[in-house]
């Protein structure tokens, strides 16, 4: 069976590109930044009220993205669908790479999806996606860029009614070396009350091959440098706190990047 295309002519691009020649040496994505639905989608069955939780996009994460792409010159890479359509942080094979079911909530549109209308939103939101970020790093490695690869995500204060105490995680696989820098910086990161930041170690989520794609994909194959972050997503619901969280990481970052050149 043939289905039409998914995203008509009139419809985004699935892809925002910022500072595609960005002078930094940091390439951020942001896998899900977005949160669109392609209108052949409809709204999957879903009230807005569902459509705008975390369970359609990571709340918070494209102003933070935007405004570190601003502070270092450096290319982003942005998702703007949501990942109710095609989860582009998954392996295209993976369960929930449109999942039927996210958290408690069913998704009345992704049941019983079969392999044409899967291959359909791979081929229309993933695939170009992620052929973006492959070109722009195919592109630095050619030009002998030094690259470092950021993937920046947003977490929910409580899941399934468990509470998360971590203000930020990160989020490795089997290189654990820029990580490791990233957490003595991130451990000595005192809050406005005089509290400790607290950073989970692959929390509150765990990276595997199975579960996640940019990582492990363009950032372990390629042997780069690399990092997936989560910030817990009350901290940056407003301006301001994704604003103070892209000023704290700015500075962590470029203090982490510094280190990993002396080490390098």
């Amino acid at each position: 069976m043939t289905l039409p295309p998914l995203l008509e002519p009139d419809e985004p691009d699935p892809v925002a590109i910022h500072r595609a020649e960005g002078g930094s040496e940091f390439v951020f994505t942001g896998d899900h930044a977005g949160r669109l639905l392609p209108r052949t989608l409809g709204d999957l069955g879903l009230p807005a009220t569902e459509r705008e939780r975390h369970i359609a996009w990571d709340i918070g994460i494209a102003g933070v993205a935007r405004r570190l792409s601003e502070r270092f010159d450096a290319t982003l890479v942005r998702q703007i669908y949501s990942r109710l359509a095609a989860d582009c942080n998954r392996p295209p094979e993976a369960p929930d790479f449109a999942p039927a079911r996210s958290e408690l909530t069913d998704i009345p549109g992704n049941r019983d999806l079969g392999a044409a209308a899967i291959a359909r939103r791979r081929a229309a939101i993933w695939q170009p996606y992620h052929d973006s970020i492959a070109r722009i790093l195919d592109a630095r490695e050619r030009r002998k860029r030094p690259t470092i690869l950021v993937a920046l995500h947003s977490f929910t204060p409580s899941y399934k009614g468990d509470a998360r105490r971590w203000h930020a995680g990160l989020l490795y696989n089997r290189d654990r070396r820029f990580a490791d820098i990233l957490f003595e910086l991130l451990g000595a990161e005192r809050l406005e009350g005089g509290g400790m930041l607290a950073v989970g170690d692959n929390e509150p989520y765990r990276l595997t091959d199975q579960t996640d794609y940019t990582i492990p994909f363009h950032g372990e194959r390629r042997g780069i440098p690399h990092i997936e972050i989560e910030i817990r997503q009350d901290l940056i619901l407003s301006p301001a706190g994704q604003s103070e969280w892209a000023e704290r990481l700015g500075r962590i970052f470029a203090a982490a990047a510094l280190r990993w050149r002396r080490r390098a």
